[in-house]
């Protein structure tokens, strides 16, 4: 193999020149193993004649996670004792302010049929039907269509949103197509972009109206669009003229998890009036509590595709949603003792 490493950036991190996006992958699982991520991928200048006739090469820097922590002596089968007995589901509210959940989700739950009994209920038994109930609640996954675009505002990390999925849909799918790198009266770089495309052997095209749209081709296509711009300016008709005719049934709005809810809150209203379907959420890795998203998830009609936890190409998605949010807003035990201290 043509891999050669190259002096590390930071601690925990790998650097690699490669040819190609595949020989990267194999490399990195080979010296790494399946838990390392890509950070960046950059071309490498070539010197001489090679700048004519050699092929491309890479720059890959991967990380390789720090050590699990050994892991906890299995606990016990739980049993609620006296003490949690006596803790009933009236600290319920109380304890899902402080996981995350907004004001406007908990008025939603306690007008539920449910809630009054809940409250009279052991915490444990409370939480267990909630838990239940907002599985049940949760919109059912949509699978995403072959043309796709990205929407989101400044900040929202749309470009890495999408090249995760494309490393996902290449890689691991072993799914072909291009990218459209869109442009509404005011630049839209996205080097990175251009580079994984090339590493990954998908074509990146430049798409301005008034110079034609490039060929579709075969397999999927994924578009590149600037931040969203604002309501009824010409960039923001140009972005629904352009939507529309390009018949774009996919339309995933990236939001930045780590920002305040109303802010979340008016991206959401944004890309729901340019006709998004699905939701992705970025800087989960940022975002101390995860109990506000569930408003995202309950009240709109948005299907989730995944949550972004790091800044990396590849990797650090999570893609089963649903359970994650669970694991991390309704932790049975961890709630309990909390309650019950």
């Amino acid at each position: 193999m043509s891999a050669s490493a190259l002096p590390a950036t930071a601690p925990g991190t790998y650097r690699f020149e490669v040819g190609s996006a595949a020989e990267a992958v194999a490399v990195i699982r080979a010296r790494l193993g399946a838990e390392a991520r890509v950070l960046t991928v950059q071309a490498r200048p070539r010197r001489g004649l090679g700048r004519l006739f050699g092929a491309p090469r890479y720059e890959v820097v991967a990380e390789l996670p720090p050590p699990a922590p050994p892991a906890a002596p299995e606990p016990e089968p739980f049993a609620p004792g006296p003490a949690l007995a006596l803790v009933d589901g009236s600290r319920l509210p109380s304890l899902l302010r402080r996981a995350g959940f907004p004001d406007r989700l908990l008025a939603r739950l306690e007008s539920a049929p449910g809630w009054t009994r809940a409250l009279s209920r052991p915490l444990h038994e409370a939480l267990a039907d909630l838990r239940r109930d907002l599985r049940a609640a949760a919109r059912p996954a949509r699978p995403l269509p072959r043309r796709v675009a990205f929407l989101g505002g400044a900040g929202a990390g749309r470009t890495t949103a999408l090249c995760k999925r494309l490393a996902h849909e290449v890689i691991d799918r072993g799914a072909s197509g291009r990218v459209w790198r869109v442009e509404f009266g005011r630049p839209n770089p996205a080097p990175l972009l251009d580079v994984f495309g090339e590493a990954l052997g998908v074509p990146v095209e430049h798409y301005a109206p008034g110079y034609g749209a490039p060929g579709a081709g075969e397999g999927f296509l994924f578009a590149d669009l600037p931040a969203l711009p604002e309501p009824g300016s010409a960039e923001d008709k140009a972005l629904a003229k352009f939507l529309a005719a390009e018949r774009f049934e996919g339309r995933v709005l990236v939001l930045n998890a780590a920002y305040e809810s109303d802010a979340l809150r008016a991206a959401y209203a944004r890309g729901l009036a340019h006709g998004a379907t699905h939701l992705v959420c970025t800087h989960l890795d940022e975002t101390p509590r995860w109990g506000r998203l569930w408003e995202f998830l309950l009240e709109g009609e948005l299907s989730p595709l995944f949550l972004g936890t790091g800044p990396g190409l590849t990797g650090e998605m999570i893609t089963d949603v649903l359970d994650e949010l669970l694991r991390r807003t309704l932790p049975a035990r961890a709630g309990m003792t909390e309650a019950v201290a």
